[in-house]
């Protein structure tokens, strides 16, 4: 058995990114851009709304 070696542009491909696999990122869509951190928190603060809601009413 011969070990060849690897040229320096040769190792462990990335996936295509011609395959349409990474393009999404790109598009610009319309809406409400809102950040995830903020959409985490109001969905907790409307839990928790919601819960105390039950509790006192």
């Amino acid at each position: 058995m011969s070990m060849k070696r690897k040229k320096k542009g040769e190792g462990a491909r990335m996936p295509a990114q011609s395959a349409g696999l990474l393009r999404f990122f790109e598009e610009e869509t319309r809406g409400v851009k809102v950040r995830p951190e903020l959409a985490v928190i109001f969905a907790i603060t409307l839990v928790v709304a919601s819960i105390l809601a039950q509790v006192f009413f």
